[in-house]
């Protein structure tokens, strides 16, 4: 598996890390036992970069990480974890030094672990990536030795912009998908230029870039896919990307014929976020052990070709961009 430096961190990862939202909740019920078995079916295939947050099951994802790597003894992998989203209510005068230190210690526990990897910010209310207390707070952990490095995970290029501004910010963790193609234009060349490293997530669309879904396709009530289509839960643009399911459809469809031989569409989907300029790492999920096998083997891919690179570019331009650019 292929290396990259992230970021000011410093840590070597593998350019396909392990998205766990999924071991936690909110896409399906995911027994504890594969949950695991994903866990080791991504370690075996080299992946060194796992993806968690305090609010995934409530704290369940982070358990059976910190379960995962005591058992295994394993401990050449980083861990990157979020916080933020347990404010209750989500306002950004809940951002504080105060909260930042309970949150952290919830995590602490939860890995095992008495200094978090990476800790990011987890998709703040936007005020709070312009106020100089919040980097203060996150430089008062790092310095009582609770975290090695922070980062923020956002929702718009906005956002990703006012935190790549901050000297020590080490990540940002944002949506980049064959669908959702703006970031290249502006937050990838600025963290370059910054030396702060790219975290992709949703490289999947939430499954639209598998090609599996059609018209018919259902999901489980407690899935996202189903009940935050109308981004009544959280932020749209987690679900699917913002794209409307129909759109994505379609989308997809004339995609598929730029699928190489030998590959899925999934796999050609991350092979073209991982040759994208300033990604450090893409972190999908997986249920089940095959489908974290497949995600690893998406970094053997050859780069793809420049033709098909201008493909994806003129679907997203004459499809997609409409819908989504001008919002994240």
């Amino acid at each position: 598996m292929e290396t990259r430096t992230l970021g000011r961190t410093g840590r070597p990862v593998s350019v396909v890390g392990l998205g766990t939202w999924q071991l936690g909740a909110d896409w399906g019920e995911v027994r504890e036992d594969d949950a695991l078995a994903v866990l080791d079916a991504a370690y075996e295939g080299g992946v060194r970069f796992y993806d968690t947050a305090d609010v995934y099951g409530d704290g369940r994802s982070e358990q059976l990480i910190g379960r995962w790597l005591r058992s295994r003894g394993i401990d050449d992998v980083t861990v990157a974890t979020k916080m933020g989203r347990r404010a209750d209510p989500h306002v950004p005068e809940a951002y504080t030094l105060d909260a930042f230190r309970a949150w952290n210690d919830r995590s602490r526990e939860n890995l095992g672990v008495d200094t978090l990897d990476l800790v990011q910010l987890h998709c703040p209310p936007t005020p709070v990536y312009d106020r100089d207390e919040t980097y203060d707070a996150l430089d008062t952990l790092v310095a009582e030795g609770r975290v090695a490095s922070y980062g923020v995970s956002v929702e718009t290029r906005a956002e990703a912009l006012a935190a790549l501004a901050r000297p020590h910010v080490a990540t940002v963790q944002i949506i980049l998908n064959m669908l959702r193609l703006a970031p290249l234009d502006d937050v990838l060349p600025a963290a370059q230029d910054a030396g702060v490293g790219i975290i992709v997530r949703v490289p999947l669309a939430s499954g639209l870039l598998s090609g599996k879904y059609d018209e018919s396709t259902t999901f489980d009530a407690s899935d996202h896919r189903s009940y935050n289509r109308d981004g009544s839960a959280f932020d749209v643009g987690e679900t699917f990307s913002g794209v409307p399911f129909e759109l994505g459809l379609e989308a997809v469809r004339r995609l598929a014929p730029l699928v190489p031989e030998g590959a899925t569409m999934a796999q050609t989907a991350l092979r073209w976020v991982i040759d994208q300029p300033g990604v450090s790492t893409v972190i999908p999920g997986a249920r089940n052990p095959e489908q974290a096998r497949g995600n690893v083997a998406a970094a053997d891919l050859a780069p793809l070709p420049a033709e098909t690179l201008d493909a994806v570019r003129a679907v997203y331009d004459e499809l997609v961009a409409p819908e989504v650019a001008h919002r994240w």
